[in-house]
């Protein structure tokens, strides 16, 4: 199966020396992004061996670790991992990413991180997944910039219903 065959398969359960990952580009997709988005799933699929994670279904400490074996065994030339935005489970594609290169010391590696926001594709830093894990940094973010909590406000269900019972 040449890689033009290896478009989202489960990332947990692909052997980490599979000659279509050797030296390849590698997308890390949410499984939800696949499923609810097929286009921008295609789009970022073009050229790169993709595979499927979710990781409320599955293990992320395990994806973590198979990442960086396949980082480690088949030297992929680039890395991009796309998530749905706002989803706390999804979160933990781009958290397992940069744990997994800083596993193996994989500095060179180019990556890009993605997240869908109500259909439409946005790149977001390795240091924004970074910053998201820590959330007294978090805090200083809202303490400096308050008008972050009226965009929050407009995407999460969650934040309208703590704020007024909604």
């Amino acid at each position: 199966m040449g890689r033009a065959g290896w478009q989202g398969l489960k990332a947990v359960q692909t052997w980490v020396k599979a000659p279509p990952l050797r030296g390849a580009k590698i997308l890390l997709a949410a499984e939800c992004v696949k499923n609810l988005y097929p286009d921008i799933f295609s789009q970022l699929s073009e050229g790169r061996v993709a595979l499927t994670c979710c990781p409320e279904a599955e293990n992320p400490t395990l994806l973590m670790g198979k990442l960086a074996s396949i980082v480690r065994c088949s030297k992929p030339v680039e890395l991009v991992v796309v998530s749905i935005e706002g989803s706390p489970h999804c979160f933990l594609l781009h958290a397992a990413v940069n744990e997994a290169l800083f596993d193996v010391g994989a500095r060179e590696l180019p990556v890009r991180h993605y997240v869908v926001l109500e259909g439409r594709l946005i790149e977001v830093s390795e240091e924004a997944a970074r910053v998201a894990r820590y959330l007294h940094i978090v805090q200083k973010a809202i303490e400096k910039c308050p008008e972050l909590l009226e965009e929050l406000e407009r995407y999460s269900l969650e934040h309208r219903w703590a704020r007024e019972g909604v």
